[in-house]
């Protein structure tokens, strides 16, 4: 990827500067959101926006139901992200859609959940804009309301919680994040990409003053064929899930309400794979 990146630099749609000089063609981007998995959960709109797209740039972890709704002439570039590997740079993806966009042709961004929710959805609607290329955001499901949904799990309840956050559970220095009140009785918190730092987020939590018995859930895979939910408490939320050997995507939900959802255990299936080419590269643009 790196050296087809390389390649296009004294190409019109290259990766440099240049690319906020030329004028702009008639092409366009447009952020589709592609909810937590179930294609049933797209919205009209975006489906609209994947049939009718030249391109699609598009997440790993979008699931292979979404993508066969995709225009089957349209070329796919996947950019997947994962926490220690990362096929396209961000500050790449960007140009890339300001490239194909400035060629000419209707660009489809797909992304999982909502883009303007931990998606960064908003720094690619800055990177088009400023190169003065026409965008527009088809907003998604945002995975904390579609798992939560298909757990039967209220974020908000008159009796629980009259307030909720969402927050990143994958970033720099967790520690030193003042969360203090977050998860606090009345509220509930929401964890994205919390698995791996399980462990520091419950610790951190309980340290902030949160019980250990503070109901906790795992939403794992929401909406998706093999999707589980796991009910426990906060002191043992670390515990819970290398004991199921819970794997990303799933969220973590901290508060009254978790107790509310519904456990669905299921057998450790197989994750539905996300669409990916057999031959990525033969989908690049020929040099």
């Amino acid at each position: 990827m790196q050296r087809w990146l390389a390649t296009q630099a004294n190409r019109p749609f290259g990766i440099d500067s240049s690319l906020r000089e030329q004028k702009p063609a008639q092409g366009k981007v447009v952020l589709v959101g592609g909810g937590p998995g179930d294609p049933d959960l797209l919205t009209v709109k975006a489906v609209k926006a994947l049939r009718d797209a030249e391109v699609v740039v598009y997440d790993g972890l979008i699931d292979s139901r979404i993508m066969e709704l995709v225009n089957p002439l349209a070329e796919m570039i996947c950019v997947a992200k994962a926490r220690s590997r990362h096929t396209m740079k961000q500050e790449d993806i960007n140009l890339l859609l300001v490239a194909k966009a400035r060629a000419g042709y209707r660009v489809a961004r797909l992304k999982g959940g909502d883009p303007f929710v931990f998606g960064r959805g908003g720094e690619e609607v800055e990177a088009c804009r400023e190169a003065g290329i026409p965008v527009e955001v088809i907003p998604g499901i945002t995975a904390a309301l579609g798992c939560a949904a298909e757990s039967l799990l209220p974020l908000t309840h008159r009796d629980h919680a009259s307030a909720v956050t969402f927050v990143a559970g994958q970033c720099k220095g967790l520690t030193d994040q003042n969360w203090q009140g977050l998860a606090a009785p009345g509220r509930t918190l929401v964890v994205y990409m919390g698995v791996t730092a399980a462990p520091a987020i419950a610790e951190k939590l309980m340290a902030d003053g949160l019980p250990g018995d503070t109901p906790a859930a795992i939403l794992e895979g929401g909406t998706r064929l093999d999707g589980r939910t796991f009910v426990t408490r906060l002191g043992a939320l670390a515990e819970t899930i290398a004991e199921h050997g819970v794997r990303s995507p799933a969220l973590l939900v901290v508060g009254e309400v978790a107790a509310l959802a519904v456990e669905r255990p299921g057998a450790l299936a197989p994750a539905v794979a996300p669409y990916v080419p057999e031959n990525i590269d033969l989908l690049m643009p020929a040099e």
